[in-house]
């Protein structure tokens, strides 16, 4: 089972890597955010694309979710970890610490959300939108690594690409939110619809604007923060990556099979065509 990584285009510059591909695939939803890059890392192959194109070309807003995970499908990509910057709504979450998710808040509007648009409708369950297999294996990578890092929190996803209001800042801490980003959702609803594996480890940046002795959230302070976490990303990747690659104990791969209110025999191609990938093993 190939791992799929989403982040930044610098992720996959770590040790032992060996790029073997570029793969240029189109959708049914469109192009993806940039080319996937194919690697070996010991004897796993991994799949890296950089969720806002090589140099931070698309806002979170407009990136296209669904030929992402559509393209993971794609090039057999059966697990996909999330890196991605965040800002930390608690006190006990430092800049610099990493975050293990396991549920999000999501708070974005516009944004296609699903593959099932009809007239073929699925209803996957998002009860629990993290695999808990994926991310307790990556909770292991960040402690190996000597990362500090949280087991567990809620991940609020805002529209951006605006940062937020002192008030809003203020609301999401009342409401228990413990770090605030702009990416992760669709993202998690269509890799659920793709039965594919997601978890997120979210790197804390800064305090978001809550923080009264901490300066506001600014480019400038992310840069700075995102440096070090990058680094530390890559090396919780190759700890991640030198495990030997586990049979899933989750069912994630099954979402389908009780989600979809349909006789797939009795669609035509026209209904199947943009959403084959996803529904081939249930014909």
């Amino acid at each position: 089972m190939r791992s799929g990584v989403i982040g930044g285009s610098g992720l996959y510059a770590i040790d032992g890597v060996e790029v073997l591909d570029e793969l240029d695939i189109d959708t049914p939803w469109g192009k993806p955010s940039d080319v996937l890059t194919l690697a070996r890392i010991g004897d796993q192959e991994v799949v890296f694309l950089p969720r806002h194109g090589r140099g931070h070309r698309i806002p979170p807003h407009q990136i296209n979710y669904r030929a992402n995970i559509y393209a993971m499908k794609l090039a057999g990509v059966g697990r996909i970890i999330s890196v991605s910057a965040v800002g930390s709504l608690q006190q006990a979450i430092v800049p610099g610490d990493f975050v293990l998710v396991d549920q999000f808040v999501d708070r974005t509007q516009g944004r296609a959300s699903t593959f099932f648009e009809g007239p073929i409708v699925a209803h996957v369950s998002m009860a629990d939108p993290v695999c808990s297999c994926l991310r307790h294996s990556l909770l292991q990578a960040c402690q190996a690594s000597g990362i500090n890092s949280h087991d567990g929190g809620t991940y609020m996803v805002m529209q951006g690409p605006q940062f937020s209001s002192r008030a809003e800042s203020q609301l999401y801490r009342q409401w228990g939110m413990d770090v605030i980003g702009m990416t992760n959702m669709p993202e998690a609803k269509l890799a659920r619809e793709a039965e594919i594996c997601y978890a997120t480890v979210a790197m804390s940046t800064d305090y978001d604007c809550w923080h009264e002795e901490e300066a506001d959230v600014s480019v400038d302070s992310i840069v700075a923060v995102m440096q070090g976490n990058v680094s530390k990303a890559q090396t919780m990747l190759e700890h991640f990556f030198s495990q030997s690659p586990a049979v899933p104990a989750c069912d994630c791969h099954q979402a389908l099979a009780r989600g979809i209110f349909a006789d797939l025999s009795q669609h035509d191609g026209d209904a199947l065509r943009p959403i084959h990938a996803l529904v081939e093993r249930l014909l």
